[in-house]
């Protein structure tokens, strides 16, 4: 499937075949795509919490207010991020770098975050925005269907574990879908979210 074939099918599918689980290789394949995803002084900040677990899932469903895709898709996800990555070994995002580049982008990235917890998540959310739309088209692209879950995410992240420098960005349901989803509901015109340099 190529890309705008991708975007244009993929809609928010919230009835999955219960039977069906993604193997490891298809949740590998989409966790892999995401890690190519750009993301603020490559920090890379994304971490994906697959949750396999019956039971986890169940107590995940509490705080996404009983929505049944939870515990139905084929995969439930955590798409987290961890705000403080920029200060964990972070000649390591640089690695394959020239010294001096690599000494630069630690430098500049420990100036731009120490003190502006704002843009420190503010960044890390966006870079996992992106990871996760990217396991969408994925997921679309290995023929699967997903949907955003609206969830409690401090509920969630106390279920699973997170540690207390990381947020929840996003959950996500991928799976067989058992129903189509709605018609697209309506969208706006494009001179509606097109603006030509500033706003009037």
């Amino acid at each position: 499937m190529n890309v705008t074939d991708a975007i244009s099918k993929r809609r928010s599918v919230q009835k999955f075949d219960p039977e069906h689980r993604l193997s490891y290789p298809d949740i590998e394949s989409l966790i892999l795509a995401a890690m190519h995803c750009p993301s603020a002084f490559n920090i890379q900040h994304w971490r994906f919490v697959a949750v396999e677990s019956p039971q986890i899932r169940e107590q995940l469903k509490s705080t996404a207010w009983g929505q049944p895709q939870v515990t139905d898709a084929g995969v439930l996800m955590l798409v987290c991020v961890d705000l403080k990555a920029w200060d964990k070994s972070p000649e390591r995002y640089w690695e394959n770098a020239e010294a001096k580049v690599r000494e630069s982008m630690v430098k500049g990235m420990r100036g731009y975050y120490r003190n502006d917890q704002l843009a420190e998540r503010d960044d890390a959310l966006r870079s996992g925005a992106m990871a996760a739309m990217t396991i969408m088209l994925k997921a679309q692209d290995i023929g699967y269907d997903s949907c955003v879950v609206a969830c409690d995410y401090a509920a969630a992240a106390k279920i699973i574990n997170l540690p207390n420098d990381h947020a929840i960005c996003m959950m996500l349901t991928i799976g067989k879908r058992l129903e189509d989803a709605y018609p697209r509901p309506g969208m706006l015109r494009l001179e509606d979210v097109l603006i030509t340099d500033t706003f009037k």
